[in-house]
């Protein structure tokens, strides 16, 4: 039973992100046409929803073109490096408790590692396509994203000081009474900026602006290796608002309106709706951030990260290392 309950999760989470990242591309669209006053996707089944399905079924039967200057073995493997670090990373987020496909002691290293490999990705599609729109883009990417993972972590080093555990449980536990937002304010405001340019959003979606590179990295992909792609940079969108959710704002810590009924499972079902209320709102987030703020210059976000951000991620290591001193 314990296996069965074990894989059940496993499967869920997996099909689960897969599923939000499908389901984004059209809420993406809607959210930009209700704030840019137009009406977005409206004609495909229920308020446009049916273009998800349209989009999959043509990323599966386009034909998947591998072109004949690229390095074939490692263009073809680099969408998949990208897709599945990203999905590993899920493994460690408790969306309620016990609902996680495993709690590790260190589960805020293996994001890190994680969301770290999926650099990887995005490197080697730029350099084995071959081409000198992929190989900039690819090139810009790997700075951007090794650049600000630097503030990503330490803009997690105050938590990690306060909670004295890397477990992502004992931190959503350790909220109970203040969420993390309010003591670790700095290390949110940095942490979100750093997860916008390591997930490739607009306004820090350099490294595939159309503009300047056609589609950098993945210009010459096409087919379901272009939707793997496209799929991981969705679901880049949901890990960061879940991990946002789960280490500065509580998880799912929130009123449990279904206590009355004494019934477990009930509660369960509680915790993961606040859990999703909060993820979504900084989905939400991301997505009307690209229709109100414009791309910066490339010097001009490296100097934001090592020139503004850097310093306040130390700054607030400071302050709370002397808090928690002053504490003792």
């Amino acid at each position: 039973m314990e296996i069965i309950l074990a894989l059940l999760k496993v499967f869920g989470v997996l099909i689960g992100a897969v599923l939000a990242a499908a389901v984004l591309t059209w809420y993406e669209r809607r959210m930009l046409g209700l704030w840019q006053d137009r009406l977005g996707p409206n004609r495909v089944w229920f308020f446009g929803i049916g273009i998800v399905v349209a989009d999959m079924l043509k990323m599966f039967f386009k034909d998947d073109w591998i072109p004949p200057f690229a390095d074939k073995p490692i263009f073809v493997m680099a969408p998949a490096i990208m897709l599945g670090s990203i999905w590993m990373a899920f493994a460690v987020v408790p969306f309620a408790p016990g609902i996680h496909v495993i709690d590790l002691n260190v589960g805020l290293l293996f994001f890190m590692g994680m969301s770290s490999m999926a650099v990887y990705g995005v490197l080697l599609g730029g350099l084995s396509s071959n081409s000198k729109f992929a190989l900039i883009g690819g090139l810009r990417s790997a700075a951007q994203m090794v650049s600000y993972e630097v503030f990503m972590g330490l803009s997690l080093m105050g938590v990690v000081m306060i909670t004295g555990s890397f477990s992502l449980v004992k931190i959503v536990e350790a909220q109970g009474d203040l969420w993390f937002v309010v003591t670790q304010f700095l290390g949110f405001i940095v942490f979100m900026i750093a997860g916008i340019a390591e997930s490739h959003r607009l306004p820090f979606d350099l490294p595939e602006a159309e503009q300047e590179l056609v589609q950098g990295f993945h210009t010459e992909y096409s087919g379901m290796s272009f939707g793997m792609y496209m799929v991981g940079e969705y679901m880049g969108v949901v890990l960061v608002s879940v991990f946002i959710t789960t280490i500065f704002f509580g998880g799912w810590l929130g009123p449990d309106f279904l206590a009355w009924t004494g019934i477990a499972w009930l509660s369960t079902v509680t915790d993961f709706f606040w859990f999703a209320v909060k993820a979504a709102f900084f989905i939400s987030f991301f997505v009307l951030l690209r229709a109100a703020m414009p791309r910066p210059r490339y010097d001009q976000l490296m100097s934001l990260g090592w020139k503004i951000m850097l310093p306040l991620t130390l700054l607030n290591l400071v302050v709370t290392g002397y808090v928690l001193l002053m504490q003792t």
